[in-house]
């Protein structure tokens, strides 16, 4: 890890899909500890960011680092066990699988049973609904309640790195205040570190610590989430509001 503590670094990312890029010589940088809020239009790039961070999406050029270590070749499965755990827009919820065996999936890889036993119960002592419908299959929750899994698995796995695409797609605006307000409690509680992908603008500088501005592939601007907050001309030329 870098002097300045910065968990994820990324530097000069170039990728895409086929022979076209998506992302032009990406650079971003999360200090642990903190959420930074990828933001921007449709088809800025935001969600093949977190893609080719996960090792979903093979990057063309360029270098990722977790914790100072080069990611580039590692199997998705091995980014796990380094601590970055990935939620989709969408969510990926088994829905032929119970609530407690879709939390169970997120802890199979790990060595320390005992540890992973615990990390479930916090994960059902934080969201009290999954507790209360753990033999629910997943396809009878509410989109919430989905939410919460999905987030809730990648929890089980102790994860470092949190990186969450779109977790307000499709939600009632009091179920997002809640998501938004659960990032903040891990951030401060647990020192979770958060690169989160949002198109509710508001709700993602609002719990942000930094808010990165995408737009056709390249990083326009950097910057605290209060700053961008009060940029009236970068709101209005890039975020929309």
């Amino acid at each position: 890890m870098s002097e300045r503590g910065d968990l994820l670094v990324v530097r000069d990312l170039v990728a895409g899909y086929g022979a076209a890029p998506v992302l032009h010589a990406v650079d971003l940088t999360v200090p642990a500890g903190t959420i930074a809020a990828v933001v921007g239009a449709n088809g800025a790039g935001k969600t093949t960011l977190l893609r080719t961070i996960s090792g979903v999406l093979r990057p063309q050029a360029g270098r990722i680092e977790l914790a100072g270590e080069d990611l580039r070749g590692v199997p998705v499965e091995r980014l796990v066990h380094r601590g970055m755990a990935h939620v989709p827009e969408g969510r990926g919820v088994i829905g032929e699988l119970s609530v407690d065996e879709n939390l169970r999936l997120g802890g199979l890889w790990r060595r320390d049973r005992a540890d992973a036993a615990r990390a479930l119960d916090e994960v059902y002592q934080l969201f009290e609904p999954l507790a209360r419908r753990r033999r629910h299959l997943g396809h009878q929750l509410s989109g919430g309640e989905r939410q919460m899994l999905a987030l809730g698995r990648a929890l089980v796995g102790r994860p470092r790195l949190l990186l969450l695409d779109e977790p307000s797609l499709g939600l009632a605006p009091r179920v997002v205040a809640r998501t938004m307000a659960l990032l903040r409690q891990l951030r401060d509680g647990t020192g979770l570190t958060v690169l989160l992908v949002e198109q509710n603008v508001r709700s993602a500088l609002s719990v942000a610590d930094q808010g990165v501005v995408m737009s056709l592939g390249r990083v326009v601007t950097t910057a605290p989430a209060t700053a961008l907050r009060d940029d009236v001309d970068l709101r209005h030329a890039y975020l929309g509001f």
